[in-house]
């Protein structure tokens, strides 16, 4: 992925600048949620499908869900839509997915059609266009949960919808919060990425920034511009010293806070677990992390 072609393409119209960070959670923008998070871990089943095969914008999806005897867990979960970077695929990103999934969330990722790997016609400049394929996504799921006959039926909880995404995934993610998105986006993680031109207007939600300090593709400024651009409430994971994922990668020192911080951010925006979003100074602070939160402004 060529830094200068990708921010030259995506970031444009980024505003630079950044504004003053706590590391405290302001109770008034705690969700509300009718759900109680889950206390344990999930096993998880996985299945694909392609959303509308014969159009011009095919989009395979992966899904993993909590599962008990190879079937969805009893319940209704959150949804993650998660996004992945260029020239990736949704089962490179397995080793956070599967482990959202297990925590109580059901997770689907869609591959792009021109930023996938072994992408036909690939091209940067797509990535515009995946924010409309993401909610494309969302209202097919919600067919599938009214459909009695899909094993996922009965089983989504559209009212709480977070988008997650990496790299062009990130932008991919920014961009769905843009004027007139649904008030159901209670969420977003941005890792290594920034903002697509019409970011974070619309209903306010918390966004999750990730990011390495050492990024050379997606440099830390995008996405310290795009954190000062959230009007909600809006906290940043810094990895100190690191380059673009490699602290995605389990067994890699990264790891654990990145995912302890996504997970826990996911439960106090999803389920409205205040216990969780107390958590995150705690979880994120590693000698190789820094952790900041913003309220609202």
């Amino acid at each position: 992925m060529g830094a200068r072609r990708l921010v030259a393409v995506l970031v444009t119209a980024l505003l630079a600048g950044c504004a003053p960070a706590t590391a405290t959670i302001d109770e008034a923008t705690v969700p509300v949620s009718a759900r109680r998070a889950p206390e344990g871990s999930y096993a998880v089943g996985v299945r694909t499908l392609t959303l509308d095969p014969r159009s011009a914008r095919p989009l395979p999806v992966t899904i993993w869900f909590p599962a008990s005897a190879d079937e969805v867990a009893p319940g209704r979960f959150p949804v993650v839509v998660y996004s992945h970077g260029l020239g990736s695929r949704p089962d490179l990103h397995a080793d956070l997915t599967t482990r959202w999934a297990a925590a109580g969330f059901v997770v689907a990722a869609p591959a792009y059609p021109h930023t996938r790997q072994g992408a036909a016609h690939f091209t940067r400049a797509d990535v515009r266009n995946q924010p409309a394929d993401a909610w494309r996504l969302i209202r097919h799921l919600g067919r599938l949960d009214r459909n009695r006959e899909d094993p996922l039926a009965g089983h989504l909880d559209l009212t709480s919808v977070a988008a997650a995404g990496h790299s062009a995934g990130g932008f991919t993610t920014s961009g769905m919060f843009s004027e007139g998105h649904p008030a159901r986006l209670r969420a977003g993680i941005v890792i290594a990425g920034g903002g697509l031109p019409g970011s974070f207007a619309g209903p306010v939600a918390p966004v999750l920034f990730v990011h390495g300090t050492a990024d050379a593709v997606v440099p830390l400024t995008v996405g310290r511009a795009a954190y000062g651009r959230t009007p909600g409430p809006a906290a940043f994971l810094s990895l100190l010293g690191q380059d673009h994922g490699a602290y995605l990668t389990p067994g890699h020192p990264g790891f654990a806070p990145v995912l302890a911080t996504t997970t826990d951010f996911l439960r106090w925006t999803l389920y409205g677990d205040k216990a969780a979003g107390a958590r995150l100074p705690v979880v994120a602070r590693t000698p190789l992390t820094r952790y900041e939160f913003r309220p609202a402004h």
